[in-house]
């Protein structure tokens, strides 16, 4: 498992140097042989997020899950054709949910997300309206 992970790391490095180290968001074509790839990004700075999980559902079913590497890329292969919902979750930003994602034998699509920071909604706080009295 270990020697998965860092031939992972070396892999993710290498593709962030032939990018020129930001991963590049108007690549065309497959990265890999993937049937969905792209990038996610911070909608605030516009910086790759990494560790975001992407979840691929068919016909209310979960079909691939993955997570996007250190320049906030991600690829799916072996999917079977049809159309997807493509759920992305990361632990302090808004859930992204992409409907419709079509899979065709033999193409290839490509998804970037923008993720927003979570807005923590922290209610009207009681002591807001109380007035002061000498």
């Amino acid at each position: 498992m270990r020697l998965i992970l860092t031939a992972g790391l070396i892999l993710s490095v290498l593709i962030a140097q032939a990018d020129g180290g930001g991963g590049r968001k108007d690549r065309i074509g497959k990265i890999n042989g993937e049937d969905i790839y792209g990038y996610v990004t911070d909608a605030g700075t516009d910086k790759p997020l990494k560790d975001v999980t992407i979840t691929a559902i068919l016909l209310s079913r979960k079909e691939k899950i993955t997570v996007t590497g250190i320049t906030g890329e991600f690829g799916m292969d072996e999917l079977k054709p049809g159309t997807y919902k493509l759920v992305f979750e990361k632990d302090g930003f808004k859930k992204v949910i992409k409907e419709k994602v079509t899979v065709k034998p033999n193409t290839s699509i490509q998804v970037n997300v923008e993720m927003a920071d979570k807005d923590y909604d922290v209610g009207l706080s009681p002591f807001r309206f109380m007035e002061m009295r000498k």
